[in-house]
């Protein structure tokens, strides 16, 4: 079965106040024939994402929001800049949604908001600009590479973290944790594995790790743990 697109909804709506700008909804759709990975790539907005043992397609919905442009000016800059397809390449789906600059400049409160259905049993990929990322029941490993906002992941397989900015939550992982992190605190409960933590700055939290816990550097901030059955190792 080839791969396709369904934008099944495509619905433009202005407030009657200017200021509440232009918001306009997109649904995407994807077979999942032959893929084992879903790859991310997003710009400013927030990232909801959950698996589904029952799927048998990726499911997107896009909340495209231009806050400070009308109806008129919002349409041009989306026809323009507007980069948002979710694509079948070789084995890999890939989900792009981010404004490019464009004719119309940089424009800092663009955003696109997604809520993912996907099957649980795929790999996960996210290479994510701004705006706080939620992931729950996604079974496989996940990689995570984010510039700024809240991470929260819950009930998964295997996580790597590359994060610049913002707090770090982590639950439920069957796998082994690695976290890399700029600023912000970071809390770590319920490991299978082991867990390895590179922090610049904020505090950490672990508890209730399986295996190894190594904290490459502490950084500034606080540090506490609790229950972790294999080897604590400080490397700072």
């Amino acid at each position: 079965m080839r791969s396709f697109i369904v934008i099944a909804m495509f619905a433009a709506s202005l407030s009657n106040a200017a200021w509440n700008g232009y918001t306009e909804v997109r649904d995407l759709e994807l077979s999942m024939d032959r893929i084992n990975t879903l790859e991310i790539d997003a710009g400013a907005g927030s990232l909801e994402i959950k698996g589904d043992p029952d799927a048998t397609v990726i499911r997107v919905v896009a909340t495209i929001r231009l806050p400070d442009a009308d109806a008129e000016e919002a349409i041009e800059i989306i026809e323009s800049d507007l980069k948002l397809t979710l694509v079948k390449q070789r084995d890999r789906a890939m989900l792009i949604a981010y404004f490019d600059h464009g004719m119309w400049g940089f424009h800092g409160d663009r955003s696109i908001d997604l809520e993912i259905s996907m099957p649980h049993g795929l790999a996960l990929v996210i290479d994510d600009g701004s705006g706080s990322i939620h992931v729950e029941a996604v079974s496989s490993h996940i990689i995570i590479d984010d510039g700024s906002g809240s991470i929260t992941v819950k009930n998964v397989g295997s996580l790597v973290i590359d994060d610049g900015s913002g707090s770090i939550t982590v639950t439920g992982v069957t796998g082994d944790v690695a976290i890399e992190d700029g600023s912000g605190d970071i809390t770590v409960r319920a490991v299978g594995g082991s867990v390895t933590i590179d922090d610049g700055s904020g505090g950490i939290d672990i508890d209730d790790v399986e295996h190894d816990l190594i904290i490459v550097d502490a950084g500034s901030g606080s540090v506490r743990v609790s229950d972790v059955r294999g080897i604590v190792r400080r490397d700072d």
